[in-house]
């Protein structure tokens, strides 16, 4: 769990809620049906205009990682790769095929295979980076998807602000609903700023944060098994690699 996440969210609320207490608006101004409508509704239809359907399934499936990200031990990786250049040094290239069946990490595998099979260095880096880069591009563009939400929602709470002076406008005969209808009006602009700042944007940001990471650690995992195809020696790989750890 990502203590951070939580807290930013809980401190998102408690800055919005605390806020309209203070500024004497009350917790009650913050709810409104019609402003949730125009904005949280508008926003994820023309969010859902802009994707395309695997884009959007994938942007919901990394959504956890906001709260929960993907487990990382690059320390481990590196120890992994020094143990299996070793055993490389020691027993040929094939000595990995019975690690090569047992390992779970499909992109390791992958990499593992072409080494096993005596794949030249630039062929085992070239064909690693295309999924690397082919991975890392689908999960920026599902990032996005949230990034799109915030820049996307406080125009939403725009339209929702002017729609609401509109229905204002029409009551101005009677001046006992004017300051409730204005104050109504105001709402969805701060749905619609209040979730693009507090919400959308960070979302997408952190999501990106978790998409680099990834992919750096892919990067050292290339250059890992690249030195065990060269022969490296098991602790010159190790130096090498404990660079990327910084």
């Amino acid at each position: 769990m990502d203590i951070l996440s939580l807290v930013g969210l809980l401190l998102a609320g408690v800055a919005i809620i605390a806020g309209a207490i203070l500024k004497g608006a009350g917790v009650e101004a913050l709810l409104s049906s019609a402003a949730f409508m125009i904005v949280v509704v508008g926003t994820m239809a023309a969010t859902c205009l802009q994707t395309p359907l695997n884009v959007m399934r994938r942007a919901f499936v990394m959504l956890p990682w906001v709260f929960r990200p993907p487990a990382r031990a690059p320390a481990a990786q590196v120890g992994k790769l020094v143990e299996w250049s070793g055993i490389a040094r020691k027993q040929g290239l094939l000595g990995l095929e019975p690690i090569l069946r047992r390992e779970p990490d499909a992109f390791l595998r992958k990499g593992l295979q072409l080494v096993v099979d005596g794949s030249a260095p630039d062929t085992i880096r070239s064909t690693l980076e295309v999924d690397m880069y082919a991975r890392e591009t689908a999960d920026l563009r599902a990032a996005k998807v949230f990034e799109a939400m915030g820049v996307y929602s406080p125009t939403l709470g725009i339209i929702g602000a002017v729609l609401g002076l509109m229905a204002v406008m029409q009551n101005l005969a009677d001046p006992s609903k004017l300051g409730h209808g204005i104050a109504a009006a105001f709402t969805a602009t701060v749905y619609g700023i209040g979730l693009a700042n507090l919400l959308f944007l960070p979302m997408a940001n952190k999501l990106k944060g978790a998409v680099q990471s990834h992919a750096h650690e892919h990067e050292m995992l290339i250059e890992g098994l690249i030195c065990i195809a060269q022969g490296d020696n098991p602790r010159v790989i190790e130096g090498r690699l404990r660079g990327y750890l910084q």
